[in-house]
């Protein structure tokens, strides 16, 4: 969708800051113990001194617009703040600082009234109770939001159809998979037929099939009204291109980008992306990067085997040759060389600096 100075705002934020106390550090004063003149009274018995909790900030100022009717996505790895920044707006947690509204809403002054517009699914999440079959339990679900119980499981009975799981609805929540419940999961969100939808990597743990369903699901689900909106957080390039308007890109608790899928990947210009395949030698990202006309440069290797993958982000077609070069003085033999379109996964290299593993982890150079 386009976002004008006439949108009406789902969700917005402003300035957001939220930090935690880590009172793990501890320092263990190495002196001498009691009686040892002034040292000893320092020291007192060798016992542990503590250091000043430090705050971790997992969100740095966080000022978002989510137009109503926009399927908009948070893009980052684990600890990138994706979660906290979910839990504000569902009024599960305080900000430190900053302010944020659902639909209007402040989410501090009138948390009951955005409680009432907003569901939340969580990749991996555990609820329910296991002596419950998974057709009670959603049920159970529906009535916390007062909604009609024959026209709660019509919606139940619906969903479960649409998503492949009828024939486990009378399954006991103990006895379902992970892939199972994570399917129950996302159900119980769209029971209540929120106005804004918090999915919070609802993908995790589901096989390829389930989760192109559930990705065509959202989209439909979202278009078939203009008043419902959802925010994604996820680790998956791909998922964030094929189903979301606009993308914000996180990490450290800021966000360092903010634009349409298409918008993003033409910002990259006339840089182009390369993936090398390669065996042996010592190839590193620093040596990489510090090849003329490369931008960013991220290595994984397979100890097992001692292959390499190398994904560069190139301003020139001159920096092949010398980049060859280098790779060739390292003892690396080159296994294939692609030169491929831009995607998110590039961007976000280009942006962040890291490329992404598939369990949300970011890997490279800082």
């Amino acid at each position: 969708m386009s976002t004008t100075d006439t949108t009406v705002w789902a969700i917005r934020t402003e300035a957001l800051r939220r930090t935690f106390r880590d009172k793990s550090q501890v320092k263990k004063k190495k002196g001498a113990k009691n009686g040892d003149g002034a040292n000893g009274a320092n020291a007192g018995n060798g016992a542990a001194e503590k250091a000043k909790p430090q705050d971790f900030v997992a969100l740095d100022g966080v000022s978002l617009e989510v137009g109503e009717g926009e399927l908009f996505g948070l893009l980052g790895p684990n600890g990138a703040g994706k979660t906290t920044l979910i839990k504000i707006l569902a009024t599960l947690m305080y900000p430190t600082s900053g302010r944020a509204w659902v639909c209007g809403y402040d989410v501090q002054e009138r948390p009951g009234q955005v409680k009432k517009l907003i569901n939340m699914v969580s990749g991996g999440e555990h609820s329910g109770y296991g002596s419950l079959t998974v057709r009670e339990t959603l049920w159970m679900f529906s009535q916390f939001y007062g909604l009609d119980s024959r026209e709660a499981l019509r919606r139940i009975d619906e969903l479960m159809e649409i998503i492949g799981f009828k024939d486990q609805a009378n399954t006991k929540i103990s006895k379902l998979s992970t892939g199972m419940r994570q399917k129950m999961n996302f159900i119980r969100g769209f029971v209540s037929d929120p106005r804004v939808l918090f999915l919070d990597e609802p993908t995790l743990g589901l096989d390829v099939g389930v989760s192109r369903t559930i990705r065509a699901f959202v989209r439909d689900w979202v278009k078939a009204r203009p008043d419902r909106t959802v925010l994604l957080t996820t680790h998956y390039m791909a998922e964030a291109d094929e189903m979301c308007d606009r993308v914000a890109i996180i990490d450290s608790g800021r966000v360092l980008a903010c634009d349409s899928p298409a918008n993003l990947k033409r910002s990259l210009g006339r840089d182009s992306a390369i993936e090398l395949e390669l065996a042996g030698g010592q190839v590193s990202e620093g040596g990489l990067t510090a090849i003329r006309g490369v931008r960013r440069a991220s290595v994984t290797t397979e100890p097992a085997s001692g292959k390499s993958e190398a994904t560069l982000i190139i301003e020139e077609d001159g920096a092949v040759q010398p980049l060859l070069g280098y790779v060739a003085d390292c003892g690396a033999q080159v296994l294939a060389f692609r030169k491929k379109e831009v995607t998110l996964e590039d961007v976000f290299l280009s942006i962040v600096g890291r490329k992404l593993d598939e369990n949300g982890n970011a890997n490279g150079n800082h």
